[in-house]
């Protein structure tokens, strides 16, 4: 029932809170991943599945490469960078597909540009189905350092974590929400007061930042320290949201947090886990926990926990958004979608969703075992999502900014190199388990491209089959009968006469005494504001058609936007008022268009649907549906 069309114009809320309200708010929900990488990155590095030796030599090279990955990567190509590429103040992979398919289109880059969009938002899904599973892994493992005995109950007790958060989503995350901020400030002032109590034991891991480490750490160990951007890249984790949560706090709030609060506390902890090692290289087992003075481990277990919950909370929300938008777009059938905020509109539940992620995160937990393991998986989904926004964002520069060819191939040719080496790194691990997000990756791009493309060949039979508005006009029987009564019938074309109605008039052989054919599109920017939402065309006979335009994060209401329809001069009385909806019922064939097992596979995405009157919040008690069958 919806289709994608050009932009229109956002709406924009008329009250903004204070800075310092918005900075708190980033720092809880913003920085949530990217704020406990430290549980796991430095141990990934030095002895995970391509483990370095913990001498001098290699731990200034190692974190005089997390230092300046971190602040060409996260200060350099998210904060200042890739935040000004905003969709109507709205960031994220299909904030950006929609900049880069704008300026492309009609050219061969095109396609390329939606297949990379894609690309990216399906291994968003990999990251939100492991984000959860490392992280309170990892937090949990703590209790091994605290208590050796209690080793065994670490899988039972992330499982437990992880089901309680998962079955708390269908609350929302208002009360949640307020609690965030104040537990990751905390958090991080912690990370950087261990930091510091071990940087004090040797001060001389701060000489790491001269970048001339990071230099003969490769010229010293080439293939070693090639290896080892594989795990390195951990501490970039969580880098996506920065960009994808801009339009709920806006650029100054997440700067300012930054590089206030949280780029002093990852860096003080980075280093003070180097300092560790320097000291104690036996620490590699878990040089976190171990950073930590004995009578302050079991608090710190908590507290981790605690921020590993905000930020697998994050990703969830994060899949639940991108999937509403997915929906919006027209890449993947109607859900079940619940509003769990009467004043906040972007918080919702997608119960579906929501169990398939638990299900999964719980099979990765399960499979396997530690966050070590976990680790060879998370990489390749961190860096692949990295590389498509590097490769999209030096589509923008040169064709959306028309920065000077020179700088824009510079930046965005150094940003690409950077990016592959990291993915080319991790893709060494792919039997180690990288295998896993490019299979759940590779799934989604299946299942969003074959419902773009069903949609597409659908509505090209549905089109060859219908009949023109003026030729039905010309032909219909003055003496039809016509019923008292408002008749609306929902179609996703914007020409042409729906089959519901000619179905309903050869069966019931009446027509309404006034007639709408609706059509709800779908536009390539956030929101759509009130004034630009419905277009009314009037065709004659009282027949009329109804064009309602949403952004893809607007809730689709379609009752109450036509009783919006008023300031037009055109009264709906929702007692009087019947939705027609036509439900298709697909026949997959030989026909030229798609692979056979991808229209069965269309057809079975079809039936799992939500029903329109769901999705667009009909009255049950006010809607008919009439199928027919269509051969694609």
């Amino acid at each position: 029932m919806t289709q994608d069309s050009t932009p229109a114009a956002p709406c924009h809320g008329a009250s903004k809170p204070t800075l310092l309200t918005l900075m708190v708010g980033a720092i809880g929900v913003v920085y949530g991943d990217i704020g406990t990488s430290p549980l796991y990155a430095i141990k990934e590095v030095f002895s995970g599945a391509h483990p370095l030796p913990a001498d001098k030599g290699h731990i200034l090279g190692v974190l005089s490469l997390v230092f300046w990955s971190i602040m060409i990567v996260i200060s350099g190509k998210y904060l200042m960078l890739l935040m000004r590429a905003d969709n109507k103040g709205q960031g994220g992979s299909l904030g950006l597909l929609a900049l880069a398919a704008n300026v492309t289109q009609r050219t061969w880059l095109a396609p390329v540009v939606v297949i990379l969009g894609i690309s990216a938002g399906a291994l968003f899904y990999g990251d939100s189905m492991i984000t959860p599973a490392i992280s309170v892994l990892s937090a949990v493992e703590g209790l091994e350092v605290a208590v050796p005995g209690l080793g065994v109950y670490i899988i039972p007790i992330t499982i437990v974590v992880l089901v309680t958060l998962f079955m708390l989503q269908s609350r929302g995350s208002t009360v949640m929400g307020r609690l965030f901020g104040p537990i990751m400030i905390v958090w991080f002032v912690a990370l950087g007061v261990v930091g510091i109590y071990n940087i004090l034991k040797a001060p001389e891991i701060l000489t790491a930042i001269n970048p001339l480490f990071a230099v003969n750490f490769f010229l010293n160990y080439k293939l070693l320290a090639f290896l080892a951007l594989g795990s390195v890249v951990l501490v970039l984790t969580g880098g996506e949201a920065l960009y994808a949560d801009m339009g709920h706090f806006g650029i100054l709030p997440i700067r300012r947090s930054w590089f206030i609060l949280v780029l002093p506390g990852l860096l003080l902890n980075y280093f003070g886990q180097g300092a560790l090692l320097l000291t104690n290289p036996e620490a590699v087992s878990n040089p976190f926990y171990l950073m930590v003075p004995s009578w302050g481990v079991l608090p710190m277990v908590g507290l981790a926990t605690m921020a590993t919950v905000i930020a697998s909370q994050a990703v969830i929300t994060g899949a639940f958004s991108i999937t509403r938008q997915a929906m919006q777009l027209g890449f993947l059938p109607r859900m079940a979608t619940i509003h769990t905020s009467e004043s906040e509109s972007g918080q919702i539940y997608i119960p579906f969703v929501n169990w398939l992620l638990l299900a999964s995160v719980i099979a990765l937990v399960l499979g396997f075992q530690t966050s070590s393991s976990l680790a060879a998986a998370y990489g390749i989904a961190v860096t692949g999502t990295m590389l498509i926004a590097s490769i999209q964002l030096t589509i923008v520069m040169f064709r959306l900014w028309k920065w000077n060819p020179w700088v824009a191939g510079l930046i965005g040719g150094a940003l690409i190199i950077i990016d592959l080496a990291y993915f080319a790194a991790n893709m060494t691990k792919l039997t180690h388990g990288g295998w896993f997000p490019l299979a759940i990756g590779l799934a989604i791009v299946v299942l969003l491209t074959t419902w773009k493309k069903g949609r597409e060949l659908l509505f090209a039979r549905r089109a060859e089959e219908a009949m023109p508005v003026d030729v039905f006009l010309n032909s219909l029987n003055p003496n039809v009968t016509r019923v008292p009564g408002t008749a609306v019938f929902l179609s996703g074309a914007t020409e042409g006469v729906p089959h519901a109605l000619l179905h309903n008039l050869k069966h019931n052989r009446v027509v309404h005494e006034r007639v709408v054919f609706l059509t709800v599109i779908t536009e390539e920017v956030p929101h759509v504001s009130d004034s630009m939402r419905i277009e009314v065309q009037h065709l004659g006979r009282r027949f009329y058609r109804f064009i309602l335009r949403y952004g893809y994060m607007d809730e689709t209401d379609v009752p109450a936007a036509l009783r919006g329809a008023a300031k037009l001069n055109f009264e709906f009385n929702d007692m009087e008022t019947s939705f027609f909806l036509g439900r298709e019922t697909i026949m997959p064939s030989r026909r030229p268009g798609m692979a056979l097992w991808r229209e069965h596979l269309f057809a079975w995405m079809m039936r799992s649907a939500t029903s329109a009157m769901d999705f667009f919040k009909l009255p049950p008690n006010r809607v008919v549906e009439m199928g027919t069958q269509v051969e694609i």
